[in-house]
């Protein structure tokens, strides 16, 4: 069991595997390996993207734009993303193939609705935390 350090699984959610608006093909397919893997770390750290309905990511939210369009923000270029991971939905949950009781946290993330999130550590802007450094 790895005691000193921790495995960090990253947006395990409905919405980004087969089937969800932002599906990585296969996307599912590494749930037995993270569920393996996840046996032999005494700390682990689960991620979830956590939009609110009206998040300036959401193509859906600018009249006249569609998903992978860029616009301009204060912190750079965004994409726009179709409407995905909107908070306490089926697709933002954890994914159900998930088997890590033991977790020891659950970070959400992307929760900002002026700020996309693409780290566990910071939002896009570069400087708003998401708490996973503390």
């Amino acid at each position: 069991m790895q005691k000193h350090s921790a495995l960090l699984v990253i947006d395990l959610q409905p919405d980004f595997c087969p089937g969800g608006p932002l599906a990585v093909p296969g996307g599912d397919d590494i749930l037995l390996i993270i569920n393996q893997l996840a046996a032999k770390f005494e700390t682990v750290v689960l991620t979830q993207d956590w939009h609110p309905a009206d998040h300036i990511s959401f193509a859906a939210n600018h009249p006249g734009r569609t998903p992978f369009e860029t616009i301009p923000l204060p912190y750079g270029e965004q994409v726009l993303w179709p409407t995905h991971c909107v908070m306490a939905t089926e697709g933002a949950a954890l994914h159900p193939g998930l088997a890590i009781p033991h977790a020891s946290l659950i970070l959400r993330k992307g929760s900002h609705r002026n700020i996309d999130s693409y780290s566990a550590f910071l939002e896009a802007d570069r400087t708003t935390k998401t708490g996973l450094d503390g």
